[in-house]
């Protein structure tokens, strides 16, 4: 994988991971506590839905490579 993205898309995409990592996070626990009238399994889906691209977007800005940008597309960062 070459490095398609610069630093300002490198620290975007770590971040945008790390918020989507914790509110998935907090969507895991709020269902196994019970704060989510119903308990529902869509909860626990998004959770770990948000948890998985979450770190995939950790992977892409600690490696500086974008999957969009690598099918070609332009991105403003």
């Amino acid at each position: 994988m070459q490095c398609n993205i610069d630093r300002a898309g490198k620290t975007l995409r770590l971040s945008m991971g790390l918020i989507t990592g914790l509110i998935g996070i907090g969507f895991l626990v709020g269902n196994f506590l019970g704060i989510v009238p119903l308990a529902s399994p869509w909860f626990f889906k998004a959770g770990v839905a948000a948890i998985f691209g979450g770190g995939f977007m950790i992977f892409e800005g600690a490696c500086g490579w974008c999957v969009v940008r690598a099918m070609g597309f332009k991105t403003p960062i």
